[in-house]
Protein backbone atom coordinates (compact mmCIF):
# COMPACT_ATOMS: atom_id res chain seq x y z
CA UNK A 1 0.00 0.00 0.00
CA UNK A 2 1.09 3.58 -0.55
CA UNK A 3 2.67 5.56 2.26
CA UNK A 4 2.50 9.33 2.68
CA UNK A 5 4.00 11.23 5.58
CA UNK A 6 2.99 14.77 4.74
CA UNK A 7 -0.30 15.99 6.17
CA UNK A 8 -2.58 17.55 3.60
CA UNK A 9 -5.07 20.36 4.29
CA UNK A 10 -8.51 19.07 5.22
CA UNK A 11 -10.57 22.03 4.06
CA UNK A 12 -14.19 22.67 4.97
CA UNK A 13 -16.00 19.64 6.38
CA UNK A 14 -19.34 18.54 5.01
CA UNK A 15 -19.78 15.69 7.46
CA UNK A 16 -23.22 14.39 6.51
CA UNK A 17 -21.99 12.77 3.29
CA UNK A 18 -24.83 14.29 1.28
CA UNK A 19 -22.66 16.40 -1.03
CA UNK A 20 -21.87 15.45 -4.60
CA UNK A 21 -18.27 15.06 -3.48
CA UNK A 22 -18.77 13.60 0.01
CA UNK A 23 -16.56 14.04 3.02
CA UNK A 24 -14.68 10.83 3.82
CA UNK A 25 -12.03 11.21 6.52
CA UNK A 26 -9.33 8.57 6.13
CA UNK A 27 -8.95 7.94 9.85
CA UNK A 28 -12.66 7.15 10.31
CA UNK A 29 -12.79 4.35 7.76
CA UNK A 30 -9.23 3.00 7.57
CA UNK A 31 -10.13 -0.45 8.96
CA UNK A 32 -13.10 -0.71 6.59
CA UNK A 33 -10.98 0.53 3.67
CA UNK A 34 -8.28 -2.05 4.34
CA UNK A 35 -10.84 -4.86 4.54
CA UNK A 36 -12.59 -3.65 1.38
CA UNK A 37 -9.29 -3.57 -0.49
CA UNK A 38 -8.74 -7.23 0.33
CA UNK A 39 -12.29 -8.06 -0.82
CA UNK A 40 -11.61 -6.36 -4.16
CA UNK A 41 -8.33 -8.22 -4.52
CA UNK A 42 -10.09 -11.59 -4.33
CA UNK A 43 -12.66 -10.50 -6.91
CA UNK A 44 -9.90 -9.16 -9.14
CA UNK A 45 -7.93 -12.39 -8.88
CA UNK A 46 -10.95 -14.33 -10.16
CA UNK A 47 -11.04 -12.00 -13.16
CA UNK A 48 -7.30 -12.42 -13.64
CA UNK A 49 -7.76 -16.20 -13.71
CA UNK A 50 -10.40 -16.16 -16.46
CA UNK A 51 -10.05 -13.09 -18.69
CA UNK A 52 -7.48 -12.96 -21.52
CA UNK A 53 -4.66 -10.50 -20.98
CA UNK A 54 -5.37 -7.01 -22.31
CA UNK A 55 -2.79 -4.19 -22.32
CA UNK A 56 -1.29 -3.47 -18.91
CA UNK A 57 -3.72 -5.79 -17.03
CA UNK A 58 -6.84 -3.86 -18.08
CA UNK A 59 -8.65 -7.20 -18.32
CA UNK A 60 -8.73 -7.75 -14.55
CA UNK A 61 -9.34 -4.23 -13.25
CA UNK A 62 -12.73 -3.28 -11.78
CA UNK A 63 -15.15 -0.76 -13.29
CA UNK A 64 -17.42 1.74 -11.54
CA UNK A 65 -21.13 0.95 -11.93
CA UNK A 66 -24.48 2.44 -10.89
CA UNK A 67 -24.33 0.30 -7.75
CA UNK A 68 -20.64 -0.19 -6.98
CA UNK A 69 -17.86 -2.04 -8.77
CA UNK A 70 -17.85 -4.87 -11.29
CA UNK A 71 -15.51 -7.14 -13.17
CA UNK A 72 -15.60 -7.41 -16.94
CA UNK A 73 -17.73 -10.25 -18.37
CA UNK A 74 -15.55 -13.35 -17.99
CA UNK A 75 -15.50 -16.70 -19.81
CA UNK A 76 -15.19 -19.89 -17.76
CA UNK A 77 -13.62 -23.08 -19.16
CA UNK A 78 -16.91 -24.85 -18.40
CA UNK A 79 -18.63 -22.79 -21.09
CA UNK A 80 -20.46 -20.18 -19.01
CA UNK A 81 -19.80 -16.44 -18.96
CA UNK A 82 -20.15 -14.52 -15.73
CA UNK A 83 -19.34 -11.36 -13.83
CA UNK A 84 -18.92 -10.44 -10.18
CA UNK A 85 -20.50 -7.28 -8.77
CA UNK A 86 -19.75 -5.52 -5.51
CA UNK A 87 -23.00 -3.72 -4.71
CA UNK A 88 -22.31 -0.75 -2.43
CA UNK A 89 -25.99 0.18 -2.11
CA UNK A 90 -27.22 -3.22 -0.90
CA UNK A 91 -23.73 -4.09 0.42
CA UNK A 92 -23.64 -7.51 -1.17
CA UNK A 93 -21.46 -9.46 -3.55
CA UNK A 94 -23.35 -10.99 -6.46
CA UNK A 95 -22.13 -13.46 -9.06
CA UNK A 96 -24.34 -13.54 -12.16
CA UNK A 97 -24.08 -15.78 -15.22
CA UNK A 98 -25.34 -15.43 -18.77
CA UNK A 99 -27.52 -18.50 -18.14
CA UNK A 100 -29.47 -16.56 -15.49
CA UNK A 101 -28.06 -18.34 -12.45
CA UNK A 102 -26.80 -16.19 -9.59
CA UNK A 103 -25.46 -16.37 -6.05
CA UNK A 104 -24.86 -13.59 -3.54
CA UNK A 105 -23.88 -12.89 0.05
CA UNK A 106 -23.73 -9.87 2.35
CA UNK A 107 -20.53 -7.93 2.96
CA UNK A 108 -21.26 -6.65 6.46
CA UNK A 109 -19.60 -8.43 9.40
CA UNK A 110 -17.40 -10.65 7.22
CA UNK A 111 -13.73 -11.26 7.84
CA UNK A 112 -11.40 -11.65 4.87
CA UNK A 113 -11.25 -15.39 5.61
CA UNK A 114 -15.07 -15.61 5.61
CA UNK A 115 -15.29 -13.66 2.34
CA UNK A 116 -12.77 -16.02 0.75
CA UNK A 117 -14.78 -19.06 1.86
CA UNK A 118 -18.10 -17.60 0.71
CA UNK A 119 -16.69 -16.52 -2.66
CA UNK A 120 -15.23 -19.92 -3.49
CA UNK A 121 -18.41 -21.68 -2.30
CA UNK A 122 -20.66 -19.53 -4.52
CA UNK A 123 -18.40 -20.03 -7.52
CA UNK A 124 -18.46 -23.79 -6.95
CA UNK A 125 -22.27 -23.86 -6.67
CA UNK A 126 -22.47 -22.13 -10.06
CA UNK A 127 -19.98 -24.58 -11.63
CA UNK A 128 -17.47 -21.75 -11.88
CA UNK A 129 -14.73 -23.30 -9.74
CA UNK A 130 -11.72 -21.00 -9.77
CA UNK A 131 -8.21 -21.34 -8.42
CA UNK A 132 -6.10 -18.27 -7.66
CA UNK A 133 -3.06 -17.47 -5.54
CA UNK A 134 -4.65 -16.69 -2.14
CA UNK A 135 -2.17 -14.02 -1.06
CA UNK A 136 -2.70 -10.22 -1.27
CA UNK A 137 -0.45 -8.16 -3.52
CA UNK A 138 1.11 -4.72 -3.03
CA UNK A 139 0.71 -5.02 0.76
CA UNK A 140 3.72 -5.51 3.00
CA UNK A 141 3.41 -8.35 5.50
CA UNK A 142 0.20 -9.58 3.89
CA UNK A 143 -1.64 -12.52 5.44
CA UNK A 144 -3.08 -15.17 3.08
CA UNK A 145 -6.81 -14.69 2.56
CA UNK A 146 -7.95 -17.97 4.19
CA UNK A 147 -5.92 -17.15 7.33
CA UNK A 148 -6.96 -13.49 7.74
CA UNK A 149 -9.52 -13.07 10.50
CA UNK A 150 -8.03 -9.73 11.57
CA UNK A 151 -9.46 -7.66 8.74
CA UNK A 152 -13.18 -7.89 9.51
CA UNK A 153 -14.46 -4.30 9.42
CA UNK A 154 -17.16 -3.21 7.00
CA UNK A 155 -19.04 -0.01 7.79
CA UNK A 156 -21.63 0.54 5.02
CA UNK A 157 -21.78 4.35 5.24
CA UNK A 158 -18.13 5.16 4.42
CA UNK A 159 -18.17 2.47 1.73
CA UNK A 160 -21.17 4.25 0.18
CA UNK A 161 -19.33 7.57 0.34
CA UNK A 162 -16.24 6.01 -1.23
CA UNK A 163 -18.38 4.70 -4.09
CA UNK A 164 -19.93 8.16 -4.58
CA UNK A 165 -16.45 9.65 -4.85
CA UNK A 166 -15.58 7.01 -7.45
CA UNK A 167 -18.76 7.88 -9.38
CA UNK A 168 -17.81 11.58 -9.53
CA UNK A 169 -14.13 10.93 -10.24
CA UNK A 170 -15.00 8.45 -13.00
CA UNK A 171 -17.18 11.10 -14.66
CA UNK A 172 -14.43 13.72 -14.65
CA UNK A 173 -11.72 11.24 -15.67
CA UNK A 174 -13.90 10.20 -18.62
CA UNK A 175 -14.18 13.82 -19.77
CA UNK A 176 -10.40 14.12 -19.52
CA UNK A 177 -9.88 10.82 -21.39
CA UNK A 178 -12.05 12.07 -24.25
CA UNK A 179 -9.60 14.89 -24.97
CA UNK A 180 -6.91 12.40 -26.04
CA UNK A 181 -6.72 10.70 -29.45
CA UNK A 182 -3.82 8.39 -28.66
CA UNK A 183 -3.84 5.13 -26.75
CA UNK A 184 -5.68 5.63 -23.46
CA UNK A 185 -6.87 3.25 -20.78
CA UNK A 186 -10.42 2.82 -19.53
CA UNK A 187 -11.21 4.55 -16.26
CA UNK A 188 -10.64 1.63 -13.93
CA UNK A 189 -10.01 0.63 -10.35
CA UNK A 190 -6.79 -1.26 -9.70
CA UNK A 191 -7.33 -3.54 -6.73
CA UNK A 192 -3.64 -3.83 -5.85
CA UNK A 193 -3.72 -0.38 -4.23
CA UNK A 194 -7.44 0.47 -4.47
CA UNK A 195 -6.93 3.45 -6.77
CA UNK A 196 -9.12 4.65 -9.63
CA UNK A 197 -6.96 5.66 -12.58
CA UNK A 198 -6.88 6.70 -16.22
CA UNK A 199 -3.72 6.57 -18.33
CA UNK A 200 -2.43 8.16 -21.52
CA UNK A 201 0.39 6.74 -23.63
CA UNK A 202 2.89 8.43 -25.95
CA UNK A 203 3.18 5.34 -28.16
CA UNK A 204 6.85 4.79 -27.29
CA UNK A 205 8.17 1.76 -25.40
CA UNK A 206 9.55 2.32 -21.90
CA UNK A 207 12.65 0.87 -20.24
CA UNK A 208 11.99 -2.18 -18.03
CA UNK A 209 10.35 -1.18 -14.76
CA UNK A 210 12.51 -2.03 -11.71
CA UNK A 211 9.52 -3.50 -9.80
CA UNK A 212 9.59 -3.72 -6.03
CA UNK A 213 5.90 -3.93 -5.07
CA UNK A 214 5.32 -6.58 -2.37
CA UNK A 215 4.19 -10.01 -3.62
CA UNK A 216 4.35 -8.90 -7.25
CA UNK A 217 6.57 -10.86 -9.61
CA UNK A 218 8.64 -9.05 -12.26
CA UNK A 219 6.01 -9.69 -14.97
CA UNK A 220 3.43 -7.55 -13.16
CA UNK A 221 5.29 -4.25 -13.42
CA UNK A 222 6.96 -5.10 -16.74
CA UNK A 223 3.51 -5.45 -18.33
CA UNK A 224 2.01 -2.49 -16.46
CA UNK A 225 4.79 -0.12 -17.51
CA UNK A 226 5.92 -1.56 -20.84
CA UNK A 227 5.18 1.75 -22.61
CA UNK A 228 5.70 5.40 -21.72
CA UNK A 229 2.67 6.47 -19.70
CA UNK A 230 1.13 9.39 -17.85
CA UNK A 231 -1.31 8.09 -15.23
CA UNK A 232 -3.69 10.12 -13.13
CA UNK A 233 -6.14 8.96 -10.51
CA UNK A 234 -7.73 9.02 -7.09
CA UNK A 235 -6.36 7.11 -4.09
CA UNK A 236 -8.27 7.00 -0.78
CA UNK A 237 -5.18 6.24 1.31
CA UNK A 238 -3.28 9.53 1.29
CA UNK A 239 -3.68 12.35 3.78
CA UNK A 240 -6.75 13.16 5.85
CA UNK A 241 -9.21 12.64 2.95
CA UNK A 242 -7.31 10.89 0.18
CA UNK A 243 -5.61 12.42 -2.86
CA UNK A 244 -5.70 12.84 -6.59
CA UNK A 245 -2.36 12.04 -8.23
CA UNK A 246 -0.51 12.22 -11.54
CA UNK A 247 2.84 10.74 -12.60
CA UNK A 248 4.81 9.70 -15.66
CA UNK A 249 6.96 6.64 -16.29
CA UNK A 250 9.79 6.99 -17.05
CA UNK A 251 10.11 10.37 -15.38
CA UNK A 252 11.81 12.92 -17.69
CA UNK A 253 14.11 15.68 -16.57
CA UNK A 254 12.25 18.75 -15.35
CA UNK A 255 8.94 16.98 -14.67
CA UNK A 256 8.81 17.39 -10.91
CA UNK A 257 9.73 21.08 -11.14
CA UNK A 258 7.18 21.93 -13.82
CA UNK A 259 4.60 24.55 -12.71
CA UNK A 260 1.15 22.97 -12.28
CA UNK A 261 -2.33 24.06 -11.26
CA UNK A 262 -4.46 24.63 -9.21
CA UNK A 263 -3.04 26.27 -6.10
CA UNK A 264 -2.49 23.63 -3.44
CA UNK A 265 -1.23 20.94 -5.83
CA UNK A 266 2.42 19.97 -5.45
CA UNK A 267 5.01 17.31 -6.24
CA UNK A 268 5.37 14.71 -3.47
CA UNK A 269 8.91 13.38 -3.21
CA UNK A 270 7.58 10.54 -1.00
CA UNK A 271 5.27 9.33 -3.77
CA UNK A 272 7.24 10.61 -6.79
CA UNK A 273 4.08 12.11 -8.26
CA UNK A 274 2.01 15.28 -8.32
CA UNK A 275 -0.66 15.39 -5.62
CA UNK A 276 -3.91 17.33 -5.22
CA UNK A 277 -5.65 16.81 -1.85
CA UNK A 278 -9.19 15.49 -2.30
CA UNK A 279 -10.37 18.09 0.21
CA UNK A 280 -9.41 20.91 -2.19
CA UNK A 281 -11.64 19.42 -4.87
CA UNK A 282 -14.49 18.67 -2.47
CA UNK A 283 -14.59 22.21 -1.12
CA UNK A 284 -13.92 24.03 -4.41
CA UNK A 285 -16.57 26.31 -5.91
CA UNK A 286 -16.34 24.21 -9.09
CA UNK A 287 -14.94 20.75 -8.19
CA UNK A 288 -15.04 19.47 -11.79
CA UNK A 289 -13.08 22.44 -13.16
CA UNK A 290 -10.58 22.20 -10.29
CA UNK A 291 -9.89 18.53 -10.92
CA UNK A 292 -9.72 18.97 -14.70
CA UNK A 293 -7.20 21.78 -14.22
CA UNK A 294 -5.00 19.43 -12.20
CA UNK A 295 -5.32 16.60 -14.74
CA UNK A 296 -4.59 18.89 -17.70
CA UNK A 297 -1.67 20.78 -16.17
CA UNK A 298 0.08 17.63 -14.93
CA UNK A 299 -0.44 15.97 -18.32
CA UNK A 300 1.14 19.01 -19.94
CA UNK A 301 4.08 18.68 -17.56
CA UNK A 302 4.52 15.08 -18.70
CA UNK A 303 3.96 15.69 -22.41
CA UNK A 304 6.22 18.76 -22.61
CA UNK A 305 9.07 17.36 -20.52
CA UNK A 306 9.00 14.00 -22.36
CA UNK A 307 8.53 15.60 -25.82
CA UNK A 308 5.30 13.81 -26.75
CA UNK A 309 3.84 14.39 -30.21
CA UNK A 310 1.00 16.50 -28.87
CA UNK A 311 -0.32 17.54 -32.29
CA UNK A 312 -0.97 13.89 -33.16
CA UNK A 313 -2.20 12.78 -29.74
CA UNK A 314 -4.55 15.52 -28.56
CA UNK A 315 -8.07 16.33 -29.69
CA UNK A 316 -8.40 19.91 -30.89
CA UNK A 317 -11.55 22.00 -30.51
Amino acid sequence: MREISRLLGMGEMNTDGSGTWPYLPTAQWQDTRDTLQLFTQMVGKVSLAHSPLVNHWWNCSLRVTARGLSTVLMPHPGGQRFQIDLDFQAHRLEIVTTSGAARSFGLVSLSVADFYTHLLHCLSELNLTTEFWPVPVEISGAVPFPDDSTHASYDPEPVRRFWLILVEAERVFTIFRGRFLGKASPVQLFWGSLDLAVSRFSGRPAPPHPGGAPNCGPLVMLEAYSHEVNSAGYWPGGGPEGIFFSYIYPEPEGFRDFPIRPAGAYFSTELSEFVLPYALVRTAEDPEATLLEFLQSTYEAAAICASWDRAALERRG
